[in-house]
């Protein structure tokens, strides 16, 4: 505190505590006051609350509180943010070079794309291309 300047928070406290001498979240608040010297924010929402409810309490230091409570920095949190997986298996090709595995089991092409594919690795267009040229070829004959 400032010397020579009002401490409304203080005082508020104070008539809070006159008030209802065995209000334990007042007391509480009193204790951590003495100890940082300040409240969060929360803090002196929950007194402001309070207090509104002390009749002896005068209209310009609620006021005065409810300023000091407007002029604090809000904290927010910031939105969970969904990912997306970077790789999306295509069970279309997927299934097509199955097909195709199980008729020629040594077609050295396809095994190197089935391999790429089960590794979790993105297929260009053109091997999703060559795979299905290679389908038409050799399933669809």
């Amino acid at each position: 505190m400032q010397k020579g300047k009002l401490d409304i928070i203080d005082k508020v406290l104070e008539a809070c505590y006159k008030h209802n001498p065995d209000a334990l979240f007042v007391m509480s608040l009193m204790h951590q006051y003495e100890e940082r010297g300040s409240l969060s924010k929360k803090q002196l929402e929950g007194l402001y609350q309070k207090a509104a409810k002390v009749a002896e309490i005068p209209s310009n230091w609620l006021a005065t509180l409810e300023a000091t409570i407007q002029k604090m920095h809000t904290r927010e949190k910031s939105p969970v943010i969904t990912t997306t997986p970077l790789f999306v298996k295509d069970e279309a090709i997927g299934n097509k070079m199955s097909a195709i595995l199980e008729k020629y089991p040594q077609h050295k092409r396809v095994v190197f794309l089935f391999a790429k594919y089960n590794q979790h690795e993105l297929l260009s267009i053109s091997e999703k291309t060559e795979v299905e040229k290679f389908y038409k070829l050799l399933i669809k004959m």
